[in-house]
């Protein structure tokens, strides 16, 4: 069965070659990732992966996800820039969020989706921290400003679930997804 990646997203594609699985074709679905009025932050993550599985028209099995960060009820979206960067950081340290990804497979007109959550912490952050932090870069393209994978791994002494869910793609749940909706992941042919 022919699987395609509805993500640009290099991280997601790095996560499923841990578990073994390279997608035949990505195929970016672009969607307006705009939340709607008062839309709470885990609504938006199961609706951005469905609307992503079915912008993307092609023959096969379309997996597609979508990261949110979230403080409360208030989504932290990709920053716009540095100085968003920033204030998302201040916002995180010394706190607990939740990372929730929405994840869908569709094949013809089945859908499967789910979400899945995270329980993340910041440590309190020093002003050299968040500026080194911002300097570096990695804060762009991602959720919340900050990627765990990399050097805010130093920000985050605890974690409640899913390692991988944070990094873009919960792997445990998305592979059982996969065989549930008949790909063969686990085939030694």
């Amino acid at each position: 069965m022919k699987l395609i990646l509805a993500s640009a997203s290099p991280r997601r594609a790095e996560l499923l070659a841990q578990i073994g699985v390279v997608p035949d074709e990505i195929l970016p679905a672009g969607i307006d990732e705009t939340p709607l009025k008062a839309e709470l932050p885990r609504v938006y993550a199961g609706r951005l992966s469905v609307e992503k599985a079915r912008a993307v028209q092609a023959e096969g099995l379309i997996l597609a996800a979508d990261t949110v960060v979230a403080v409360g009820r208030r989504i932290l979206e990709k920053p716009a820039d540095a100085d968003e960067a920033v204030r998302f950081l201040r916002l995180l340290s010394g706190r607990r969020h939740r990372v929730i990804t929405g994840v869908a497979l569709r094949l013809d007109e089945k859908l499967w989706a789910r979400q899945v959550e995270t329980a993340v912490r910041f440590k309190p952050l020093s002003e050299p921290e968040i500026n080194t932090y911002i300097t570096s870069g990695e804060w762009q393209g991602k959720a919340g400003g900050y990627g765990i994978q990399g050097l805010a791994s130093a920000f985050i002494p605890w974690i409640n679930g899913s390692y991988s869910n944070v990094v873009g793609l919960p792997l445990s749940e998305t592979a059982n997804m996969l065989t549930g909706a008949g790909y063969k992941l686990w085939s030694t042919s």
